[in-house]
């Protein structure tokens, strides 16, 4: 049995507590993530699904519970110092790339990442020769353009890009932020097949939100339904592959009011 990488442990958050705007994010939360689980979530919105993703980066901190990553309590670790650990995509492809920077700055840029300061900065020949062979993989010609601004690239290049840095750097977990749903559907469908077989190859312990109901069955080992801050379904192995889209929206079409989650 695979040890647990992240484990969470009654998280609760609640915003604007105590006022007629207060929302209960998450509710006493407990989810076990394995070690190179790839886990979908989704969920309407408000279900939690963002607030979750927060909490285990550092950027919010919940007001009960535990947050455990490969064992160590991280639960009060603001995110610069759990930048160590996590790695996130978000659905802007401008978020995980410096634009004014070349495409062999930003992957040195990666590569350095956590990494203690002194280290000597500079993309050196050795480097360079190691970012052709690393680019190649995306198989969008980058390897022959290393000295482009980074700017300078379609949404699908830089969000594969983004992709690539987070194995230069091995996270412990890896945080897909709904990464496609800002690309057109061709480039979606190319940048999920290289999220899954980077996931793979690098066994990477990987939590990613979608709306793409498509997506969520097809893609990971495992899925998560959250609803009102609480896990509705964690369903796995041989019984994620069997169930359908038309199956979960007949079961829980209620809870899943969002029309683009319902969309097929």
């Amino acid at each position: 049995m695979a040890d647990i990488m992240l484990k969470l442990n009654g998280i609760t958050k609640i915003f604007n507590e105590g006022t007629q705007d207060e929302k209960r994010a998450l509710d006493d939360f407990t989810l076990d993530v394995a070690e190179s689980d790839f886990i979908t979530i989704i969920g309407s919105n408000g279900a939690g699904k963002t607030t979750l993703l927060n909490v285990i980066a550092g950027t919010v901190e919940p007001d009960e519970g535990q947050l455990m990553v490969d064992g160590q309590d991280v639960t009060r670790w603001p995110d610069y110092k759990m930048a160590q650990f996590i790695s996130r995509v978000f659905q802007s492809p401008t978020m995980g790339t410096a634009g004014e920077m070349t495409i062999e700055e930003n992957l040195c840029m990666a590569e350095l990442r956590g990494k203690k300061r002194g280290l000597k900065w500079g993309v050196t020949a050795k480097r360079r020769k190691a970012y052709k062979e690393i680019l190649k993989v995306l198989d969008l010609g980058l390897e022959e353009r290393l000295k482009q601004s980074v700017g300078m690239l379609s949404g699908g290049q830089r969000q594969s890009m983004t992709l690539l840095m987070t194995t230069l750097a091995l996270p412990r977990v890896l945080l897909l932020d709904e990464h496609t749903a800002a690309l057109d559907p061709r480039t979606a469908t190319k940048v999920m097949d290289l999220t899954d077989s980077m996931v793979r190859d690098n066994r990477l312990t990987t939590l990613m939100v979608t709306h793409n109901m498509n997506q969520a069955l097809k893609y990971g080992n495992r899925m998560v339904m959250l609803h009102q801050g609480k896990v509705q379904l964690d369903i796995q192995g041989e019984a994620k592959q069997k169930m359908s889209v038309a199956e979960i929206i007949a079961e829980f079409g209620q809870t899943l009011k969002d029309e683009t989650l319902l969309s097929t």
